[in-house]
C-alpha cells in the first residue's frame, strides 16, 4: 500500500508566501550572531515603536498571539488589579472565533458566553451582544477578524457603562483603522499575533498593549515567571524591583516572585525581524489591499458574473488592513461547497475555513461542554457553511494567478 506523503502539497497560489525580505533574515543571523538571543535590547526597542505609533501608553511583546490573549486575560482577572473579574464570572465572545481567544477564558475559570456575528463583515453582531450582557457579565473579549470590526465606539461606551473589562483581540488586524483610530487600542487590554500568514510576521510573536501603570507592571511579571528579573531595559519595572527589594530584605533581591507567572518571553530575533517589518506596515497593508481589489475586479468583471459569490466587506468607517480574502458562496452552491474546495486544492489554490467556524460544532467546545442550552448561532453557521479563505500576498498578484483564480472560481457552475 502507497504511503501518503507528508511533505506539503506545493500550491501555485498559496495562503502566504514570501513573507520575509533577505533584509529581515539578514536582520535575524545578525541578532544570533551577536549572542543575546532572548529578550533583550531589540524587544525593547520594538515594544517602544509600536506603542508610538498606535498611540498606546504600553506594549509588551510576547512569543505569540495565543500568549498575549493569555497574559491579558490573566492581567485582567489579577488579584493586584484593582478591577478585576473573578472564578465563575461571565466572558462575552464571538461564536465566530480561534481557539486561543477562548481557551484563556476557560482555563481561568470564567463562563464563555457565545455572541452571534455579522454575516457582512464577520465581527461581533451588536444587537445578540447587548441582548447577552446580563449581571454576570465582567468582560467581553472581542475579537477584529481578519482585519474588520464591528463598531469598537459603541462597544466601549456599552463596557464602560456597564463596568465591563474589554478585552480586544486584534491579531488579524494589526494597521486596521476605524475613524482614523488603530484598532487594537480600544481594550482594556488589546492583543496582536506575528504569525507566519499575518500583517507583519516574525515567525511567531506577539504583543499586548495596556494604558496604565497598574496592568503594565502586572503583566511584565506575568510574561516572565512572575518575576522581576531582566529589569535592565525596562526604567519602569526597575523602579518596581526596588519597591520589593526593600519590602523584602532577606530575599536576594535578583530573584522576587511577585505574581503567578508564565514564561512566554520572544526572542531578540523575533523582535529585530518584526520591527523591521513594522517600519513598512503601510507598505505591506496597501500590497494586500491592492492584490484584494485585483482579484475581485477580475472576478466581477467577467460575463460569468452571476453573483456566485460575496466578498466580505469593510465595516462602515473601518480602513481595513486585509489578512485575507474571506469569500461566501451564493446559498445556491450550499451541496457543491465540499466538491468546490476538493476542486480548489487539485487546481493548486489553497484555502481554509473562515476562522475555526461556529466553534460550537468544534469537537473541544462539546468535551468541554460550551455551549450548554445548545443555542443556534444562525450568522455564524451560514458563515461556516458557505465560507472560505484564500490568501493575500505581501508581493504584487501575478497576471498568471489572477486568472487561475478566475478560471477556477467559475467552475463552480459545472460542478
Amino acid at each position: 500500500m502507497k504511503k501518503k506523503s507528508l511533505i506539503q502539497k506545493k500550491y501555485k497560489y498559496k495562503l502566504l508566501e514570501d513573507g520575509f525580505s533577505k533584509k529581515d533574515l539578514s536582520i535575524g543571523v545578525k541578532v544570533l550572531l551577536s549572542g543575546q538571543i532572548t529578550m533583550a535590547s531589540q524587544t525593547r526597542k520594538f515594544e517602544i515603536e509600536f506603542a508610538k505609533k498606535l498611540g498606546v501608553r504600553y506594549a509588551l511583546m510576547v512569543n505569540s498571539g495565543s500568549s498575549a490573549n493569555l497574559l491579558a486575560t490573566y492581567a485582567a482577572g489579577n488579584p493586584l488589579r484593582k478591577k478585576r473579574f473573578k472564578l465563575g464570572d461571565e466572558v462575552l465572545i464571538p461564536v465566530l472565533c480561534w481557539s486561543t481567544s477562548l481557551w484563556p477564558l476557560v482555563q481561568f475559570g470564567l463562563k464563555p458566553v457565545f455572541v452571534d456575528v455579522d454575516v457582512k463583515t464577520l465581527n461581533v453582531n451588536i444587537i445578540d451582544l447587548i441582548a447577552k450582557i446580563s449581571n454576570k457579565t465582567k468582560a467581553i473579549m472581542l475579537i477584529n477578524i481578519h482585519g474588520n470590526s464591528s463598531d469598537l465606539f459603541m462597544v466601549k461606551k456599552i463596557a464602560r457603562k456597564k463596568n465591563i473589562i474589554l478585552i480586544e483581540d486584534n491579531c488579524e488586524a494589526l494597521g486596521s483603522k476605524l475613524k482614523n483610530k488603530y484598532l487594537g487600542t480600544f481594550g482594556d487590554f488589546s492583543t496582536f499575533s506575528f504569525f507566519y500568514s499575518h500583517q507583519i510576521t516574525s515567525g511567531e510573536g506577539g504583543m499586548v498593549v495596556c494604558h496604565n501603570d497598574e496592568d503594565y507592571e502586572i503583566l511584565f511579571s506575568l510574561r516572565s515567571h512572575g518575576w522581576l528579573g531582566g529589569t535592565r531595559f525596562y526604567p519602569r519595572s526597575l523602579k518596581i524591583y526596588n519597591k520589593y527589594a526593600k519590602k523584602n530584605p532577606n530575599l536576594d533581591p535578583r530573584y522576587i516572585f511577585v505574581n503567578s507567572g508564565f514564561n512566554v518571553r520572544p526572542t531578540d530575533i523575533q523582535a529585530a525581524i518584526a520591527h523591521n517589518q513594522f517600519k513598512r506596515l503601510n507598505q505591506l497593508i496597501s500590497i494586500r489591499s491592492k492584490n484584494r481589489d485585483s482579484i475581485i475586479k477580475n472576478i466581477i468583471s467577467s460575463k460569468k458574473w452571476n453573483n456566485q459569490f460575496t466578498f466580505v466587506s469593510s465595516t462602515l468607517n473601518n480602513k481595513t488592513s486585509w489578512m485575507g480574502l474571506p469569500i461566501l458562496l451564493n446559498e445556491k452552491y450550499l451541496s457543491k461547497k465540499k466538491e468546490f474546495i476538493n476542486y480548489l486544492d487539485k487546481a493548486g489554490i489553497e484555502t481554509r475555513p473562515i476562522i475555526s467556524g461556529s466553534f460550537i460544532n468544534q469537537p473541544a467546545s462539546k468535551l468541554y461542554k460550551l455551549n450548554p442550552k445548545k443555542l443556534l448561532f444562525k450568522n455564524a453557521e451560514k458563515i461556516q457553511n458557505l465560507g472560505f479563505l484564500i490568501g493575500l500576498h505581501t508581493k504584487k498578484i501575478s497576471k498568471k494567478n489572477i486568472e487561475l483564480i478566475k478560471n477556477s472560481f467559475y467552475k463552480i457552475d459545472e460542478i
